[in-house]
């Protein structure tokens, strides 16, 4: 599991339209990872609604599920959202941030990374139902 203080492992994962994306690709910039259970999930509709309208405070968000880049793009265009959905379809990143539920999908949890690639802040969330609100993401992206 990752922790805070410890640098961010690099990752390669396909985003919505196919296109290869690697977390080294945002060095030199803050950047939130955003685990997330389910594409059209009550909650993740939710949750992503408010990323979008949020966006421009939120640095550079990515978000990484187990879903597929189909999926992805579905529910990207439903949603009209304009940043990276993150298909982690063999589930190893979500393992390697210690966010991998035994049902097969990924808890929802939060992480930033500063600009050098180093974690400065983790949330993991009781329950896949339960998000955090953005103001707690942008007041700690304030702080970097």
């Amino acid at each position: 599991m990752v922790e805070l203080g410890q640098k961010a492992p690099d990752f390669t994962l396909v985003d919505q339209d196919g296109r290869e994306r690697k977390l080294s690709e945002f060095k030199g910039k803050n950047v939130i990872l955003a685990f997330y259970p389910f594409d059209f999930s009550p909650v993740c509709t939710v949750e992503f609604g408010c990323f979008r309208d949020d966006l421009s405070k939120l640095n550079s968000l990515n978000a990484i599920s187990v879903d597929s880049k189909h999926s992805h793009k579905e529910f990207a265009k439903k949603l009209n959202l304009n940043f990276p959905l993150l298909s982690d379809f063999n589930r190893e990143v979500c393992k390697i941030y210690g966010t991998l539920r035994k049902e097969g999908f990924s808890d929802r949890a939060y992480f930033i990374i500063d600009k050098q690639g180093i974690v400065r802040f983790k949330y993991l969330m009781p329950t896949p139902k339960e998000m955090l609100e953005n103001e707690q993401l942008i007041e700690d992206l304030n702080k970097l």
